[in-house]
């Protein structure tokens, strides 16, 4: 039978989040369903929410989550009811080139992302009934859709972990710390004795600046206009912070011996053209410039300087999932949480009921915490 959850729904772009009862397919080939536990509030939500990101609506909010698996549908073998997950918002096929490459992060399965039909088959398997009577199919937000109490998602989004780990944690590493961590390690393949910048301290950059640390990059350098962003960047590895790239150009060559940043990481909560001239000029000669900010999907002008971007050897990267495999970098995070080397719980500025949706990121967009998390318990 059809299961009926409550889940927050996108219906109009600068709308708030509307909490309705959805009704779930039951699962079918290669389909999970999970309770969720925990969702993580991510700014990617928010693109949604303004436009920036343009998705078929309406849509159910969420990508980063913790649950427990209820049921599978025929085909399903890596899970069985009663196991603990991460829902990714990255899938993993481990099939196709990009898989069978070690490049996870690129799956072809990502194509299928903002599809309003589910992952395995295409059909509409989420509904919300009408008032006249009749039904209308929402989509998910990167096929997942965590804001739910409970999901129908492939298995290809779920990631297995231990039982005795956090909820709130789990559903963290399952998009903020892997992207921030993996921009700062994968991506930028930083090295020890490196200066590292980190443009944007929230939910993504604070775990770049852990990622920098870990690393053992001789400075870390935190820049966010939002003092309360700063000071929680010196809890979680930066050695310095500025309130802004003007202020770090003006310090950084005192401070770095005039060499600058080996590395250098862009992830405003709102990417645009214009930040990467800025951010090249904090860049070292041969030095490496990730953009891990999402833009607007529209937006096709960047404004650098060609000349000095080749004299000096630079290069900007892009990145998505911070270039990391969602299979081995969520069991690695977690195993460096429970050894001591990585801060998840202070992540978690504050919890939220469903209910409490537009709050948790009306306080995301007053910069009051680096990561609301909604707490289905």
């Amino acid at each position: 039978m059809p299961t009926t959850t409550r889940a927050a729904v996108l219906w109009g772009t600068g709308e708030d989040w509307k909490i309705e009862d959805v009704q779930l397919d039951d699962p079918k080939a290669n389909d999970v369903l999970v309770t969720m536990k925990a969702a993580g509030m991510c700014h990617s939500d928010e693109h949604a929410v303004t436009g920036d990101l343009p998705l078929p609506l309406p849509v159910i909010g969420g990508h980063e989550g913790a649950g427990i698996v209820e049921a599978v549908g025929p085909g399903v073998t890596t899970l069985a009811p009663g196991d603990h997950v991460s829902i990714s918002f990255i899938p993993s096929c481990g099939r196709c080139k990009w898989c069978s490459t070690g490049r996870q992060y690129l799956c072809d399965e990502g194509a299928k992302l903002f599809d309003i039909g589910m992952m395995s088959d295409g059909r509409e398997a989420h509904h919300v009934n009408n008032a006249q009577g009749s039904s209308t199919a929402v989509g998910r937000f990167a096929q997942v859709g965590t804001f739910s109490e409970q999901v129908l998602v492939s298995e290809n989004s779920l990631v297995k972990v231990e039982k005795d780990l956090p909820f709130g944690v789990v559903a963290l590493v399952s998009c903020g710390v892997a992207t921030g961590f993996g921009s700062a390690t994968e991506r930028a393949g930083t090295k020890p004795g490196d200066n590292v910048a980190v443009i944007g301290v929230g939910g993504i950059g604070i775990n770049a600046v852990q990622g920098a640390r870990i690393a053992g990059a001789k400075r870390v350098i935190a820049i966010d206009p939002v003092e309360f962003k700063r000071e929680q960047a010196m809890e979680f590895g930066a050695t310095h912070t500025y309130s802004s790239v003007e202020e770090a150009l003006l310090a950084l060559p005192d401070l770095t011996w005039g060499d600058m940043c080996e590395r250098v990481i862009l992830c405003p909560g709102v990417m645009h053209g214009d930040m990467i001239e800025p951010a090249l000029g904090l860049t070292s000669k041969g030095g490496t410039l990730v953009v891990t900010g999402l833009a607007p999907l529209l937006e096709n002008d960047a404004q650098l300087n060609v000349f000095m971007l080749s004299m000096m050897n630079k290069e900007i990267k892009g990145t998505v999932y911070g270039s990391s495999n969602p299979r081995a970098i969520i069991p690695q995070l977690l195993s460096m949480y429970r050894e001591g080397e990585l801060k998840l719980d202070e992540l978690i500025t504050k919890r939220y009921s469903l209910d409490q949706v537009n709050e948790g990121y009306a306080d995301m967009r007053n910069g009051v915490n680096i990561r609301g998390v909604i707490d289905f318990a």
